[in-house]
């Protein structure tokens, strides 16, 4: 006799695994192995996919199973997947659809992308606040196989407008006769359906919530948005910033599956950008040159000066934009910012100052330039603090993505004007 845990092969494989094993096979062995999965299982797997790869596994399975694994599917994923296809392609899935769940479908697909209604899914429980607890119980267990979210119930009036919720948890263990709205809390945690998705992550992160309603304008419920969703999406947003970070256009494929002309793109617009700013320190250091080859020693610390403050500035760009990120800061901060890093920079500068005093001292210099060289490390590096703090504020104050102001481009804006604080508190006091 089998032991509980055994059965079909594919049926113990988690769906994220079947997901990494699909790609593999040929068609004819990923047919194979889905047939051996109910559809809802399928579905599962197919989530883990994207929308082509999806839409090639519909394409070649039986039409009667593929259609029921499209309906099977959260009706986010359908709209993704529906918004990734060719217009007759879109025609013959939303053909598979009910009605109903069609209408709804097309809803969610209206809305721009990478915005609340955009990741919502129209599986949810909903309720009337004036039936009893035994009453949403029954109807929980009618459509709950059908629901992604079942752990909350939502309470809609007659114009499918939200006005409150509560948990699975309470309703089950309430008196069979209890009015749900006694039941309800009434201050709803919600977001409008087009609130940008980082501030959706935010305040289910705020709330520690697994799921959060989505609502129109008019306060009628557009669908949820699940906490594996949201996953996605701080995922996604941090792959984002880590690339723009690296002054490298964001890319959507893995790296080892994205070609060799898609990571070409990407780079080589800020590499240029890079290279006309970096340009600037060597116009600066042909302004100077004559200066230079009066007092040559000079020339030994520019590596140090310029790379120590980029490094500054680097750091405070990264300190900044994270906590832009996570709304630790916002733009109305930007004074307490400055004053901030001023202070904190000013301080780094002085300890990395004096020890490029004893490092200039080693390497035998004259005392007045050792004292230029200490001079000059704090102020650029207390300058190179503010502006590090500072780029990524403004760039959320001007609409465009913080960490755009990278630690490259950051460093790149710091080299060319600290070349010129340097030499210019040289020329004061060398008295040239």
């Amino acid at each position: 006799m089998a032991k509980p845990h055994e059965g079909p092969y594919p049926e113990r494989i988690e769906p994220f695994d079947l997901a990494t094993i699909l790609p593999q096979l040929e068609h004819p062995e990923q047919l194979e192995l889905l047939g051996r999965l109910s559809p809802s299982r399928v579905a599962e797997t197919l989530g883990h996919l994207r929308p082509e790869e999806q839409y090639r596994i519909l394409h070649h399975l039986p039409e009667a199973v593929a259609r029921a694994v499209l309906n099977e599917m959260p009706s986010d994923d359908v709209a993704d997947l529906l918004l990734a296809l060719h217009a007759r392609q879109r025609a013959q899935l939303l053909d598979w659809l009910p009605d109903d769940y069609r209408e709804k479908v097309v809803a969610l697909m209206s809305y721009p992308e990478n915005t609340a209604g955009s990741l919502a899914t129209v599986g949810y429980i909903a309720v009337r606040e004036y039936w009893t607890a035994d009453e949403a119980l029954g109807h929980v267990r009618k459509v709950g196989r059908e629901a992604d979210v079942v752990y909350y119930v939502y309470v809609l009036d007659a114009l499918g407008r939200l006005v409150g919720v509560t948990s699975l948890r309470d309703v089950i263990l309430a008196a069979p006769g209890t009015p749900v709205r006694d039941l309800m809390k009434t201050n709803v945690i919600q977001v409008q359906a087009d609130t940008d998705q980082e501030e959706l992550t935010r305040l289910v992160q705020r709330y520690d919530l697994m799921a959060l309603p989505v609502v129109d304008s008019g306060g009628r419920m557009v669908g949820v948005v699940t906490v594996d969703d949201v996953l996605d999406v701080i995922e996604e947003e941090t792959t984002e910033d880590v690339h723009r970070m690296a002054a490298v256009e964001p890319v959507a494929e893995p790296y080892l599956e994205a070609s060799l002309v898609t990571l070409f793109r990407k780079r080589v617009v800020w590499l240029l950008v890079l290279f006309v700013a970096g340009a600037f320190t060597s116009t600066v250091l042909r302004h100077f040159e004559e200066f230079l080859s009066k007092v040559v020693a000079l020339a030994l610390f520019i590596p140090l000066l310029i790379g120590t403050g980029g490094n500054a500035g680097s750091q405070a760009a990264s300190l900044v934009t994270r906590a832009l990120a996570v709304g630790e800061v916002g733009t109305r901060d930007v004074a307490r910012i400055i004053w901030r890093e001023s202070r904190l920079g000013l301080a780094l500068g002085l300890a990395l100052g004096a020890i490029g005093i004893v490092r200039a001292a080693i390497l035998g210099v004259e005392s007045d330039i050792a004292l230029t060289v200490g001079a000059s490390q704090v102020v650029i590096v207390a300058w190179a603090s503010v502006v590090g703090a500072t780029l990524p504020v403004i760039g959320r104050r001007l609409g465009a993505d913080p960490a755009i102001f990278s630690p490259p481009l950051v460093t790149t804006a710091v080299d060319g004007v600290g070349l010129i604080i340097y030499f210019e508190i040289a020329r004061y006091m060398l008295g040239l």
